[in-house]
């Protein structure tokens, strides 16, 4: 079985540097802002209403930072005893920048924080949200191009 969601990866620039969203699911587990795409929308449409969905952050809160667009990819067993599946996820992931630190958390949560990318990197369990957190924080981190004015 095959599945996609989309997402955003937020961040927030802050005196003590950039903070990026962290949602918790409970039993140690945090993620992104994600969720899976539903019949004829597009995967941008689905990572903004998920966002939505889930911190109330609206489009106009948000800033999208690109071009960036990454795939998380893994695969886990759905089910219970012997009717398990195995599911085929590809999630992709977006960047965006928001002022709003406070955020109107859904009942699909236990909680939520902005973390540095140290402390992001520790939080999150799963080797492939690490390399998309890795890839954002690297893309924020990489300097401007310098434009070349005319002689």
């Amino acid at each position: 079985m095959r599945e996609i969601s989309a997402g955003i990866i937020i961040y927030r620039k802050t005196p003590e540097g950039v903070k990026f969203l962290l949602l918790y699911h409970g039993g140690g587990y945090w993620s992104f802002a994600k969720g899976k795409i539903e019949q004829e929308e597009r995967s941008f449409q689905t990572a903004l209403r998920e966002i939505r969905e889930e911190t109330g952050l609206e489009r106009n809160d948000l800033k999208f930072t690109g071009p960036f667009k990454v795939y998380e990819k893994f695969t886990f067993l759905r089910g219970r005893g012997t009717t398990k599946t195995r599911v085929f996820k590809t999630v992709i992931f977006y960047l965006a920048e928001t002022k709003k630190s406070w955020i109107r958390l859904s009942r699909e949560h236990d909680g939520y924080g902005w973390f540095s990318y140290k402390e992001a990197i520790k939080i999150l369990k799963h080797k492939d949200s690490q390399g998309v957190l890795t890839q954002a924080n690297d893309f924020l981190m990489k300097p401007v191009a310098a434009t070349k004015k005319p002689l």
